[in-house]
């Protein structure tokens, strides 16, 4: 062993080693490190708006974003007093609130041109631009809500499921019925705010209501207020005999009135299927939200639909039929006047077994027939006609037309798609497409003049005529006699003329007198694609 003592520092020995102390040591020196990063983050943000400020002057407040809050809190004490329904204000919101961007927009542009007369350049401040946002995003919610069909049937007509989505329960009620007698010529009309109506004809010179009431409450007292708010009352006033319920937001009630065989009817429903039967005097009807049902009705018929659309139906009128207004699905039959149908047609359109002419008009689709002994369908992609009588007029855009077996004149113009028509007989034909195939079948004992043209397709028929040309090429000749006048014209695409079999000939029908009126060509500018 070595007798040197071990060296010993000065100053005694080393402290222990303690890990909290330097981690408390580490965790400051982090910390100090931190905020001068901060400070230094704090410093440079200052020196930009101070440089950015300096660039382009203070921030001066916009006067649209109070003008936007004044006004929505303007509507919304209107709505919440009762002075404005809430329904009518998002029907007219949802058509109406690009206005409030282009409001919003003039005023920033006015804003803007006065700011270039100041001596010192400025900033408008943009805090509005959210509620903006939200209000644009609210009126693309209200135009489209109608559009939002599936949806809505599958919480129903009546917001039932709406109301078991909160939990409260339904509650029946069987109003007592009521029975007046009809004055003579009388007028029964009858008003159902909430609810289905069902009218049918009786032998008797009575009129019959019964109501059946429904009501989502928590009690047997709110059911009762909400039954006696939407009871049905009959009057009588001269020689209308009124039906009317005052309806009820958290209810419903359902109308069965049988009426006198002779009498008027006409129904206001606003959210509920209509039904109408058996009716000798006519009937005038308007819906807005719900489904229209007619059939075995003499006299003249009328319907409307006021905001939104529905299904319609009709069979077996003796009358006249108008509908106007905005329809899903339109089925008409066994209809022995005249039926005009006029709006935008979100859905099919069938109709046969019409005896008298037929006016279709949408924002797409014109269509006149003379008479629809066959069928017509019309849907968002073609429209087809088989078996009318007399002048045919089509003016479309963007549908493939078939004509076929039709007996009278025909006229078409579409701008794409395909054209196919097949006469019944020796007719003049007048077809015009922009962007599709013009194809015609004659009869093998046709006589016609045919005339035809297109800018950029080909040529084909089954007939001895002179084709000629190379890119625009056309078809000119005489077909028999050539009685009837073929004319065909398309922008892009082919012609066809085909001849017929003897299966698709019918009986011989004689030629118009010669102070017929002939078809023309409409005038004006084209309308723009909006539905069918």
């Amino acid at each position: 062993m070595s007798s040197v003592p071990p060296f010993t520092p000065p100053g005694g020995a080393p402290p222990p080693y303690d890990p909290r102390m330097q981690w408390r040591i580490y965790r400051e020196q982090q910390k100090a490190a931190w905020r001068a990063q901060r400070d230094a983050w704090k410093a440079q943000q200052q020196a930009l708006k101070a440089s950015y400020a300096g660039a382009y002057g203070p921030r001066v407040p916009s006067i649209v974003g109070p003008i936007i809050l004044v006004a929505v809190g303007v509507v919304g004490l209107l709505l919440y007093s009762g002075r404005i329904a809430p329904a009518s204000f998002w029907s007219w919101y949802g058509q109406w609130w690009p206005l409030l961007m282009i409001g919003a927009g003039l005023a920033l542009l006015g804003e803007w041109a006065l700011d270039l007369r100041r001596p010192t350049p400025v900033r408008r401040s943009g805090g509005f631009i959210g509620v903006l946002i939200l209000l644009a995003i609210l009126g693309f919610a209200a135009s489209s809500w109608h559009k939002w069909g599936a949806m809505r049937a599958e919480w129903g007509d009546q917001d039932d499921n709406f109301f078991n989505m909160l939990g409260l329960p339904q509650r029946d009620f069987d109003q007592p019925a009521q029975s007046v007698a009809a004055p003579a010529n009388a007028i029964v009309d009858i008003q159902n705010p909430r609810g289905d109506i069902s009218v049918t004809a009786g032998e008797g010179t009575n009129v019959e209501v019964q109501a059946h009431a429904v009501a989502f409450a928590t009690s047997d007292a709110d059911a009762k207020k909400i039954f006696d708010a939407e009871a049905a009352k009959v009057t009588v006033s001269g020689n209308t005999v009124l039906v009317k319920s005052e309806g009820n937001d958290s209810g419903r009630v359902n109308l069965a009135i049988t009426v006198p065989r002779s009498v008027q009817v006409t129904v206001n429903s606003s959210r509920g299927d209509v039904t109408v039967a058996g009716l000798g005097g006519g009937a005038n009807i308007t819906s807005r939200h719900g489904d229209v049902h007619l059939s075995a009705i003499q006299g003249s018929v009328q319907a409307h639909f006021a905001s939104d659309r529905g299904d319609f139906s009709a069979h077996q009128l003796d009358g006249d039929l108008i509908v106007d207004g905005k329809f899903n699905d339109v089925t008409c039959s066994e209809i022995k006047g005249k039926v005009t149908v006029n709006g935008e047609i979100f859905g099919d359109v069938h109709l046969e077994n019409i005896s008298s002419a037929v006016h279709l008009h949408t924002s797409v689709t014109e269509l006149d027939l003379a008479q629809l002994p066959g069928d017509m369908t019309l849907n968002s992609d073609s429209l087809r006609v088989t078996q009318a009588k007399g002048q045919v007029r089509v003016v479309t855009h963007a549908k493939d037309v078939d004509l076929n077996q039709i007996s009278g004149d025909t006229y078409v113009s579409n701008n794409r798609g395909q054209i196919s028509i097949e006469p019944a007989g020796i007719f003049n034909v007048e077809a015009q497409n922009g962007k599709g195939d013009v194809e015609v079948t004659l009869p093998p004992n046709a006589s016609a003049t045919v005339d035809g043209r297109t800018h950029n397709g080909d040529i084909v028929t089954d007939f001895e005529l002179a084709v000629s040309g190379d890119e625009g090429k056309t078809v000119t000749g005489r077909i028999g006699s050539g009685q009837a006048k073929i004319v065909l014209s398309a922008d892009i695409g082919d012609l066809r003329i085909r001849k017929g079999t003897e299966s698709t000939m019918m009986p011989p029908v004689p030629p118009p007198p010669p102070n017929a009126p002939h078809l023309k060509a409409p005038r004006g500018a084209p309308e723009q694609p909006v539905t069918q």
